[in-house]
C-alpha cells in the first residue's frame, strides 16, 4: 500500500501542477475519482488503526505481566511485541499523513471546479507545504 499511495500522490501533483490544462470534464472527473480513492485510503487506514490499538494493548499487557512476574518468557515475548508495534506505528504514520496531503490536493481540485465554497484552499496549502 505504501508504494500505492507514493505513486498516486506524485501522480495526482503532477496533474496539478498545470490546472489550467485540466478541461472542466477533467476536473469533475478527478473529484470523483480521487474520492474513490481516499475511501480506499480510509479503509486501510482504519484497518491499521484497528491493529495497532490491538498490538498496543498486547503489548502493555505483556509488560505489564513482565513487570509483575518476571518471566524469561515474557520478556522475549514483549521484546516481539514491541517489534511488531514499532514497525505499525510507523506505518499508521506514513498512512495518516499520506490521506491528508490527498486532502488537501482534492481541496486544490475542488477548488478549481467550485472556489466560491474552496475560498482558502491556497492558505491552507501553502501552511501546510507543497507536496
Amino acid at each position: 500500500m505504501r508504494r500505492y499511495m507514493i505513486a498516486y500522490l506524485e501522480w495526482l501533483t503532477k496533474k496539478l501542477q498545470h490546472p489550467e490544462t485540466l478541461s472542466t470534464e477533467e476536473i469533475s472527473s478527478l473529484r470523483k475519482e480521487i474520492l474513490v480513492q481516499i475511501g480506499f485510503m480510509q479503509h486501510e487506514r482504519l484497518i491499521h488503526f484497528l491493529v495497532v490499538i490491538l498490538v498496543g494493548i498486547a503489548f502493555f499487557l505483556t509488560l505489564g505481566m513482565c513487570l509483575y512476574f518476571q518471566t524469561a518468557g515474557l520478556v522475549i515475548l514483549c521484546v516481539m511485541l514491541l517489534g511488531l508495534l514499532a514497525p505499525y506505528l510507523w506505518h499508521y504514520y506514513f498512512l495518516e499523513n499520506t490521506t491528508q496531503k490527498i486532502y488537501v490536493l482534492y481541496n486544490r481540485v475542488a477548488a478549481l471546479e467550485d472556489h466560491m465554497n474552496y475560498p482558502n484552499t491556497e492558505k491552507i496549502t501553502d501552511a501546510l507545504g507543497q507536496f
